[in-house]
């Protein structure tokens, strides 16, 4: 961190008046963990400090604003001055004091633009999911039978340097214009058999009470719309934005499940915990997604670390995704089997309910694949033979195919091929 400070700046004196600020922690009731919280600049009233458009009022956009908070590096300075087209570049200034503050540079190198975003890489991809090709209308994605995603705004608080939508996300479009809203809603109305809508963006949390109230109340009055999910940042990148207004507006538009994306568990401040409680005091579940990141999280202390805590605070640790080949990424990947050796340490010692499904989205639109340990090793006809994770050797006979029956369906036999062929009219 810098120890000058800058002038004329509303975080003028940030980078000294944090220092002599004691860290307050939030205890958990049993006192199992403690989380820090983060810090505040002794000069910004507490009240702005806490409003989540303040924060996004103050975001961190260029090389001076980063300069004010980060000594910067020649690789990082590189970045800011010739990297410019390549992906816009910003942080709300709470997480900037949370990269600061971090016990490694971890946060940092998931907010800091770098000079290897400008190398060739060995895989670089502008639209890595195959999204512009399951596009049938604005803002909508339609990959899976049963689910589709509505991307309401491109913008997000923090532009990750691993995004995977670089083609779409950072344009500054701010919520998704009228006309375009009334056709990706008129798609989803017309496509029943579909089950699910994932807002997404951009992170749909950027956008007012009012706008996202209107859009979730929009899909719930659509019978086949079961469940809606909410992908968002927020929570850890501008945990202020997880009010009680909008606890409200979500919980009268149930059932609606917030996916979080906690990648380090230093990104679990006190002031990320208190956003987490509410929602799930709230009765609003949490799911949280994560992306191994090379030399970020890629160790399994730093995975069990985070997906203990989570599940402490009731928030279902998810996917655990393999990074996206995006366009700037390739430093940024580690590799499937370095990701397979984590899960595998992972397993048998880490709880079920900690451990996140480990997953690679086939590039080119190809849709996830999941990753898990094989312990089967040998097969002979219905005998598979296993060494488990600790060592133990057994088999498991299947019974002969003439025994297996398969049940009357016939009452939800429709409901089945209708979500089946929910991509077509």
């Amino acid at each position: 961190m810098k120890s000058r400070t800058p002038n004329n700046d509303v975080f003028g004196h940030f980078l000294n008046a944090i220092l002599p600020i004691e860290r307050d922690s939030y205890i958990t009731p049993s006192m199992k963990f403690h989380f820090l919280s983060s810090f505040k600049p002794e000069n910004i009233d507490a009240a702005d400090w806490n409003n989540w458009t303040w924060q996004l009022r103050h975001s961190l956009k260029t090389q001076d604003d980063f300069s004010q908070h980060f000594e910067l590096t020649k690789d990082e300075l590189l970045a800011f001055q010739q990297g410019k087209e390549l992906f816009n570049v910003r942080t709300t200034p709470y997480y900037a004091g949370v990269a600061n503050n971090s016990k490694s540079d971890s946060i940092r190198k998931i907010l800091m633009p770098h000079r290897y975003e400008m190398a060739e890489g060995h895989q670089q991809m502008l639209d890595p999911l195959g999204e512009k090709k399951n596009n049938p209308a604005p803002r909508i994605i339609h990959r899976y039978s049963d689910r589709a995603l509505f991307l309401i705004t491109d913008i997000c608080s923090v532009y990750c340097r691993f995004c995977t939508r670089k083609h779409f996300t950072g344009q500054e479009q701010a919520f998704i214009r009228n006309e375009e809203y009334e056709m990706a809603i008129s798609y989803i109305r017309k496509h029943t058999g579909l089950r699910e809508v994932i807002l997404s963006g951009g992170d749909p949390l950027t956008v007012s009470d009012g706008q996202l109230d209107r859009v979730l109340s929009d899909l719930r009055r659509i019978d086949h719309i079961e469940i809606i999910r909410i992908g968002s940042r927020m929570p850890v990148v501008c945990p202020m934005r997880v009010t009680d207004d909008l606890v409200k507006i979500i919980k009268k538009n149930k059932p609606v499940y917030l996916m979080s994306h906690f990648n380090h568990p230093d990104e679990l401040t006190s002031e990320a915990v208190e956003a987490l409680e509410r929602l799930v005091d709230n009765g609003i579940p949490v799911m949280n997604q994560m992306v191994l990141l090379n030399g970020i999280n890629n160790h399994p202390a730093l995975i069990q670390a985070l997906n203990r805590r989570l599940v402490y605070l009731r928030v279902k640790p998810y996917y655990m995704f393999q990074c996206d080949p995006s366009m700037g990424t390739d430093h940024l990947r580690t590799s499937i089997e370095d990701s397979l050796e984590i899960q595998k340490e992972l397993w048998g010692h880490l709880s079920g309910l900690a451990m996140p499904n480990l997953s690679v989205d086939i590039p080119n639109g190809g849709g996830k694949t999941y990753l898990v340990p094989n312990f089967q090793v040998s097969q002979d006809g219905r005998v598979r033979n296993y060494v488990g994770w600790d060592g133990v050797e057994a088999q498991y006979i299947s019974p002969p195919e003439n025994q297996i029956r398969k049940p009357d369906a016939s009452a939800y036999e429709c409901e089945w091929n209708d979500l089946k062929n929910s991509k077509k009219i």
